[in-house]
Order: structure tokens, then C-alpha cells, then sequence
């Protein structure tokens, strides 16, 4: 799931995008109304929390630009504004949900993850390729009934192959997919996963590599 997390309070957005990262998300961050709109100019996200306070750009008109565009994001706004008529406002700009503040982390989780699966088309919340089972609702990966102790990064990677039911899928997907603009795309970071997933995965191995630069189950 890719979100896109505007917040102008830089100690409140790395917060949270290190605790969405660590629940799976991969989270680009903007700190300002132009920032948000110079990142969605160049990549699809499932999900905008927005800000509605934003100084530059307002969070009202970076709404109305997504409402306005051809993405599919859904937008999740946030706002110190706790009233009814704030709440019906901000969804009258085309927001899909509203969050007051201060929430509960767990409920910004809970949200983002409701909005993400009008975004995608249904897949099946178990995934199953022999004795390998993946349940995308409770993040658990077993192979063999063994319950498989796997990072985000990696759970991401095999949800992400495993969804894709046979097709080739190649770095740039899996960078795309999984990863945010926090990762550098000229370390090897989705070999060196892909390398770390095929040992917890044990033998035989499920994970092909098709030349020259993608990955199968």
C-alpha cells in the first residue's frame, strides 16, 4: 500500500510515517500544500492523509486537486477541528474520510487500510501457493504451518509476488509497491530482500528470478 502522509509538523509526520512504515505502508512524506501536489505531479498513491491546515497550498485546494485529477486516491483528512460542520466541509470537498485530532494511532491505521481496499481491486485476504499461506488481514505468513518471522519489507515483497499469480514482476514494481522515496533504488535493496525472503522461505524454493531483473513465485 502506498501512502502519501502531508503533515506541516515535521516531529508529528515522522512519527507517524515510521509507525505506518513499520505496519507495512510504504509512506512518502510533504510537509506543505505544493510539496504534497509536486509528489502526486509523478506517483499514484492509495491513500492521501492530508492535513487541512497546510501553510502555502491550503489542504482544502490540495483536496480539491485530487477530487479534480484522474488518481484514484482516496483522501483521508485530518484536522484540530473537532465540530460537525468542519467534519461535513471537509468531506464536501470530495475527502473520503475525516479524522479529528488528537486520534488514536491505531485508528489512523484502521482508516488507511479501510480506504486502501476501495482503492484495489478485491483481492482475496488469504493468499495460498501450495503449503505457503499468506493472510494479508492479520500480516501472517506461514509456510507449512510454520509461522515464517518476516520483516514488513519482505512480507510486502511476497504479498506483492504472490498477488500477482504467476506474472514477472520487476524491481522497479517491487520498488514502487512496497518501497517509498525513503529507499534508494542503486543499493540492491530488493535483491538483498528478495535474498532474505528465499531463506526464511526454506526449500524447495518458490521465488524465481527471470532474467533480466524481475521475480516470479
Amino acid at each position: 500500500m502506498k501512502v502519501l502522509l502531508v503533515e506541516d509538523h515535521a516531529k508529528l509526520a515522522i512519527t507517524l510515517s515510521r509507525g505506518l512504515r513499520r505496519e507495512g505502508m510504504a509512506v512518502d512524506v510533504a510537509f506543505d500544500g505544493q510539496d504534497a501536489l509536486d509528489h502526486l505531479t509523478g506517483t499514484i498513491y492509495d491513500v492521501v492523509v492530508l492535513d487541512r491546515d497546510l501553510p502555502g497550498v491550503h489542504g482544502d485546494d490540495v483536496c480539491r486537486e485530487i477530487v479534480a485529477g484522474p488518481s484514484n486516491s482516496r483522501v483521508l483528512m485530518l484536522t484540530a477541528a473537532r465540530s460537525v460542520s468542519d467534519r461535513v466541509a471537509g468531506l464536501g470537498l470530495g475527502a473520503d474520510d475525516y479524522l479529528p485530532k488528537p486520534f488514536a494511532f491505531a485508528e489512523l491505521v484502521a482508516r488507511i487500510q479501510a480506504l486502501a481496499r476501495r482503492v484495489a481491486p478485491a483481492q482475496p485476504l488469504t493468499l495460498v501457493h501450495g503449503d505457503l499461506v499468506v493472510d494479508s488481514g492479520r500480516r501472517i505468513a506461514t509456510r507449512g504451518g510454520r509461522e515464517l518471522a518476516l520483516s514488513p519489507k519482505e512480507f510486502g515483497v511476497l504479498e506483492r509476488l504472490l498477488t500477482a499469480r504467476g506474472r514477472v514482476l520487476t524491481v522497479g514494481d517491487l520498488l514502487e509497491g512496497v518501497w517509498d522515496e525513503m529507499a534508494d533504488p542503486f543499493t540492491g535493496t530488493v535483491k538483498v530482500t528478495i535474498s532474505r525472503l528465499r531463506a526464511k522461505l526454506g526449500e524447495p524454493p518458490v521465488i524465481q528470478t527471470v532474467a533480466p531483473g524481475g521475480y516470479r513465485i
